[in-house]
C-alpha cells in the first residue's frame, strides 16, 4: 500500500530534526551494527511513523520525550501500540533520558 505523501514528508522532516536520544540510538543500530539487524529510522508504517523499525524481527523502538507523559498522549500511544501489535509488531518504549543516561 502506498505511503500517503504527507506522512512521507513528515517522516523525512523527523529524520532531519532528530532528538539527541534518537541520534545516539541511530549511531548504535544503523548499518546493521546491532546484532546484524537492519533498522530504519522514522519509518512510515500503517499510518504511523515508527522511530526505529526492524522488519526482520517486527520490532519497533520508540523514544519518548516529556510530551508522552500527558494523559491524552498516553492513551494515543496505548492504542497505537495495540494496533501495531495486531500486525505482529512488538513495540519497545524508552524515555529519551534513559537512552542518554544509560
Amino acid at each position: 500500500m502506498p505511503i500517503p505523501p504527507e506522512l512521507l514528508t513528515f517522516a523525512r522532516e523527523l529524520r532531519k530534526n532528530q532528538t539527541d536520544a534518537e541520534h545516539l540510538l541511530w549511531m548504535v543500530v544503523r548499518g546493521r551494527r546491532f546484532g546484524g539487524f537492519k533498522f530504519r529510522r522514522q519509518q512510515p508504517l500503517g499510518g504511523y511513523i515508527l522511530d526505529f523499525y526492524c522488519h526482520e524481527t517486527l520490532l519497533a523502538i520508540e523514544l519518548d520525550g516529556g510530551g508522552h507523559a500527558e494523559v491524552q498522549q498516553i492513551e494515543y500511544d496505548h492504542v497505537r501500540t495495540e494496533v501495531l501489535a495486531g500486525s505482529g509488531i512488538t513495540v519497545l518504549r524508552f524515555w529519551n533520558n534513559e537512552v542518554l543516561q544509560h
